[in-house]
């Protein structure tokens, strides 16, 4: 018997040790940040069994294959709908200005998405007038809804717009809600999805969460985007979930979340609809793509260009990484930044760093307290070589700022979904809006430096007198920024 144990023993490493060598291969010879690649062996070595277990479930981008083999099969009928949008009368490059040109032969060469103008953006700061706002044309709605969420939480507001929903569809209004499988568990054991599914609503889990599906998908990754189009002439996008505040997450410990939506008008709106249509087919197979726009444009208008830049799997690869770094490299006076997840690349914290040092004023605005200590204290490891650089950083103290934005020399901005951190960069189903509009841009400047408002400095100097474990904290953490 003692032999037999002796044995079993025996093959049991044997097949540990092939595992994690066979692993450790995968990684090197994996092309990625060579960051990451190293964060990836250690947590192998550090923590065994789990390290492998972990690389498994979220260590490469995985779609599964069906979700795969559909996004490769939509991307040429997609990409087809995208380039007509380069002779509908709303792409006119020659009113573009320096900031935003060079993102549209970007996005344009890379997705086949242009710059278009003649759009009309209203900026939504106050989460009840944003969530009566979309009730109030959801009740105007005559043919469609649209609607992808990462969360949806019942209560509040949050239910008015539910009924609101319920009460298009049965005036004849198409309704298709999708929404995150992981983000929005509270709403898929509510009332209102069975009343919704009654109602004659489409609602689709993104992504449905099964740990048996371990080996054949990567778990953690998420369809993040918020987006709503109604009747394919208004749009939302922004940072906020279809979310009460006041009802959502009251005992993080962190207050109320602080987010904004973006309501938008004009030729923007189609492309955020076929965004949606992209979604909508990768989980269920079915293609609906919207109109072309005409919209013609009248010369005396404000151009007010969008680009629209939506990333995730099936999608080129860190488009709105690469579009983030293209807008930080123009800057010429200052880049302002509001992110609640701040892990960044190794490569985003060298732009941002260098931007700095070549004398442009790059301020920094993250939450205080964080819903997630990992994410907190990872991000704490950035604060010496950012502070030394000259980045300057503030703590929002207001709540969990969810606000994410990038406004450049009070000119240009980035407004949408996407976090500062890999997870957002890299991986999930994200949209973003560049915009080049002085009026727009003048309000998230004046937003952004309310929230500094609510803030409190970093000084390098009390920042280098922190507590060791606080030191050990943050470098362990950062261990696992492959993960956050």
């Amino acid at each position: 018997m003692d032999a037999f144990y002796h044995y079993f023993t025996l093959t049991l490493i044997g097949i540990y040790w092939f595992l994690v060598a066979g692993v450790t291969l995968r990684v090197v010879l994996k092309r990625r940040s060579v960051s990451v690649s190293l964060a990836w062996l250690m947590i192998i070595y550090i923590i065994p069994v789990v390290g492998v277990i972990s690389y498994f479930m979220f260590g490469e981008l995985n779609l599964g294959r069906k979700r795969a083999d559909r996004a490769r099969e939509m991307f040429t009928p997609f990409g087809e709908w995208f380039s007509l949008l380069n002779e509908c009368q709303a792409h006119t490059p020659e009113r573009m200005d320096v900031h935003i040109s060079p993102i549209d032969e970007l996005c344009n060469r890379r997705i086949g998405i242009p710059t278009l103008c003649g759009n009309s953006l209203d900026l939504r700061t106050n989460p009840e007038e944003i969530l009566e706002s979309i009730i109030e044309d959801i009740n105007h709605a005559q043919s469609s809804i649209k609607m992808v969420f990462y969360i949806w939480h019942p209560g509040g507001v949050a239910d008015a717009v539910a009924s609101a929903l319920i009460q298009a569809r049965k005036r004849g209004v198409e309704v298709k809600l999708l929404l995150d499988s992981a983000g929005s568990p509270r709403f898929f054991r509510s009332s209102w999805y069975t009343m919704m599914l009654d109602a004659g609503i489409e609602v689709r889990q993104a992504l449905s969460v099964k740990p048996w599906r371990m080996f054949l998908r990567r778990l953690d990754l998420r369809q993040h985007r918020k987006i709503i189009v109604i009747d394919d002439d208004v749009a939302y996008t922004g940072s906020m979930n279809l979310v009460d505040p006041k009802y959502f997450k009251q005992d993080s410990g962190v207050g109320q979340w602080i987010d904004i939506m973006i309501r938008v008008t004009g030729p923007t709106v189609n492309v955020l609809s076929a965004i949606h249509s992209w979604d909508w087919e990768v989980e269920t197979g079915k293609r609906e793509l919207p109109r072309i726009p005409e919209c013609p444009l009248i010369e005396a208008e404000r151009p007010l260009p969008i680009q629209v830049v939506p990333s995730g799997p099936g999608m080129p690869d860190h488009l709105i990484s690469q579009v983030l770094t293209v807008a930080i490299h123009q800057s010429k006076h200052t880049v302002r930044i509001t992110t609640p997840y701040f892990v960044p690349s190794a490569d985003l914290t060298e732009t941002l760093k260098t931007t700095a040092q070549r004398g442009i004023n790059v301020e920094l605005i993250i939450p205080h307290k964080n819903d997630s200590l990992m994410v907190q204290w990872a991000s704490r490891a950035f604060y010496t070589e950012l502070l030394e650089a000259g980045v300057k950083i503030y703590e929002f103290d207001g709540g969990l700022l969810h606000t994410k934005s990038v406004v450049i020399d009070d000119l240009f901005c980035l407004v949408g979904t996407v976090n500062m951190d890999m997870r957002s960069l890299w991986l999930n189903f994200e949209v973003s809006l560049a915009v080049e509009d002085q009026e727009f841009t003048h309000q998230m400047d004046h937003l952004q430096k309310q929230y500094i408002k609510q803030s409190y400095p970093i000084d390098l100097v009390e920042w280098q007198e922190r507590p060791i474990r606080n030191r050990v904290l943050e470098r362990f953490y950062y261990l696992f920024n492959p993960l956050l």
